[in-house]
């Protein structure tokens, strides 16, 4: 068996993916696969925890997804694409784990705390909404993860599911699970275009990875800057600054964009000429992932065969990993007899 540590990382397919992703981990996803053993998990079954009541914006979205992973450069001869509700040791795994965890940690999960006000659920929060941190425990210790890629905000995720690594370990009274590093990206979190917190779909200020130029170039003119920047010679702020914001995560040339920083705060450069440096940025960046985009979604049925063949070999690893717990709970009856 290879020597490479394990990673674990993954998407909900709920629609295709922007820049937010991208610079969020699916970079960090194409420079790590050389050198970790990587799994990618298509997570559709969390998908459903906020999508139950249209199950069909997340059974389309799982090629959109498989599209975009490629377009990026995830190469399935490096990486192991698998599909979520295609692994029955996942939910098997959440049962037991789920026994571990109270409604009252749960509930103090700052992550989920945060989701529920974001949509609004208050009482009406579906039940698999509350307990997804305990299918993410599943989905993590399943591949036995050793780093997973996250952004800041998704910490307490992975200090929960090693708080469940730990109760279990403790109770079996040998490791059978494994506790998970988190790989923190360079760019945490990419504000949307309009200047909220978060590039989000739903919210609709994301530029996605498939947008066309026009799409690209719209989204970028209307981009938020320094409302208090009214004259090209008035000096202006960076901070807040969403242009800025994307010249860091994008550009190639950080030496120029520092450059562009001291000008823009010393005064006598327009937000206009910094937009359409952006532009020219994403513009260059995101064409040739659009047409590789666009070339693989002219093949589903070869998608799917790439996503079948990753999945098989990830139900063997995390059965492996489900029958080492079912051992350790007294649960595997029937070899013993």
């Amino acid at each position: 068996m290879s020597a490479k540590p394990v990673i674990l990382t993954g998407d909900r397919p709920t629609g295709r993916l922007h820049l937010g992703h991208y610079v969020g981990s699916l970079m960090q996803r194409v420079q790590m696969q050389d050198d970790y053993r990587q799994y990618i998990l298509i997570a559709d079954l969390q998908a459903l925890t906020d999508n139950g009541h249209n199950p069909d914006k997340v059974t389309q979205s799982v090629l959109e997804v498989m599209a975009d992973y490629l377009a990026v450069g995830l190469d399935p001869e490096k990486t192991t694409f698998c599909l979520q509700s295609e692994l029955p040791a996942l939910p098997e795994l959440t049962m037991y784990y789920m026994n571990w965890v109270t409604i009252s940690r749960l509930e103090r999960n700052p992550t989920v705390k945060a989701e529920i006000k974001q949509k609004g659920f208050e009482r009406s929060l579906p039940a698999g909404f509350l307990t997804y941190p305990v299918s993410q425990a599943a989905d993590i210790t399943a591949f036995r993860a050793e780093y997973v890629p996250v952004g800041d905000d998704q910490l307490p995720m992975l200090e929960q599911t090693n708080e469940i690594v730990r109760k279990f370990n403790s109770l079996a009274g040998r490791d059978v699970l494994t506790e998970c590093k988190p790989v923190l990206s360079k760019v945490s979190r990419l504000p949307g275009a309009d200047g909220s917190a978060k590039m989000s779909k739903s919210l609709g200020n994301a530029i996605q990875l498939a947008a066309s130029a026009d799409e690209i170039k719209q989204s970028v003119m209307s981009m938020y800057t320094d409302p208090e920047h009214l004259r090209v010679e008035d000096p202006g702020k960076i901070e807040g600054n969403v242009v800025f914001t994307y010249l860091d995560a994008f550009h190639p040339d950080q030496d120029y964009v520092a450059e562009l920083k001291a000008h823009y705060q010393r005064g006598g450069l327009g937000d206009m000429k910094c937009k359409r440096i952006l532009n020219d940025c994403l513009q260059t960046m995101l064409e040739p992932i659009r047409a590789r985009r666009e070339e693989a979604m002219q093949d589903p049925a070869h998608l799917m065969a790439i996503l079948k063949q990753g999945t098989e070999k990830a139900r063997e690893v995390s059965g492996n990993v489900l029958a080492d717990v079912k051992k350790a709970m007294g649960l595997d009856y029937f070899s013993k007899f």
